[in-house]
């Protein structure tokens, strides 16, 4: 069975969309949606807890790492599955992740495309389909066996950002075998429309290249908010 986590933040109409577009919540293999709220998340967000398979954490700690995990806590399900809310899962989506793991797969994740048409954003997605360089991003969905998430060692909770890269690399040292599902995300092109294309895609390159050069989360964390414009999580 399968549990979704989704970290939030003022998240709400994202959330909302997710819950009413989707198909999700009708699926068997479905368990539970855990929604990883920040202790300050101020938004309607808790509202939500009345809908069926989802609940509703509010967690002691702020940041995505130590949402998710404290969400992987409690989470019931074997198959865990890191859902960001702005990212709205294809039809499918439940099939995919359980046909993966039942074909020799621990891990995997989804490609996607943006909510925007442009060409270049859909140069971007493309890149998603293939496993390489930005592989591992949060927008791709990891799905995971819960007892091979705690063999790895959960997620760095002293990773401000890009802890979905740093699990990634701890995945494929220790040759954990993972999957890309041809099958696309819809992921918001909000940043891009608060930026830049040109200044979202260098400041991509730049904090990736930073992180494997062994820059810490926090430096990492400091040099995004300074680039990037995100009035969307205030």
């Amino acid at each position: 069975m399968i549990s979704i986590i989704i970290p939030a933040h003022n998240e709400f109409k994202n959330l909302q969309r997710l819950f009413n577009t989707t198909c999700i919540l009708e699926q068997e293999q479905l368990l539970e949606i855990i929604v990883a709220v920040s202790p300050n998340t101020t938004d309607n967000t808790e509202t939500l807890s009345s809908i069926a398979k989802v609940k509703l954490l509010r967690c002691k700690k702020n940041g995505r790492a130590a949402q998710m995990n404290e969400a992987s806590n409690v989470a019931k399900g074997e198959i865990l599955v890191f859902l960001h809310a702005d990212v709205v899962p294809p039809n499918g989506f439940v099939n995919d992740i359980q046909q993966s793991l039942e074909h020799f797969f621990d891990a995997g994740f989804f490609s996607y495309r943006f909510d925007k048409e442009n060409w270049l954003l859909r140069l971007n997605s493309s890149f998603t389909a293939k496993d390489g360089y930005f592989t591992g991003g949060g927008d791709q969905c990891l799905f995971i066996k819960k007892d091979v998430f705690y063999q790895i060692g959960t997620f760095n909770e002293e990773q401000a950002l890009m802890e979905d890269f740093e699990f990634f690399g701890r995945m494929k040292k220790q040759k954990i075998p993972y999957t890309i599902v041809k099958n696309d995300l819809v992921v918001s092109a909000r940043k891009y429309e608060c930026n830049s294309y040109l200044r979202v895609n260098l400041v991509n390159l730049l904090l990736v290249t930073l992180f494997k050069l062994g820059y810490s989360g926090d430096k990492l964390k400091v040099l995004h908010n300074k680039l990037i414009r995100t009035p969307y999580n205030d």
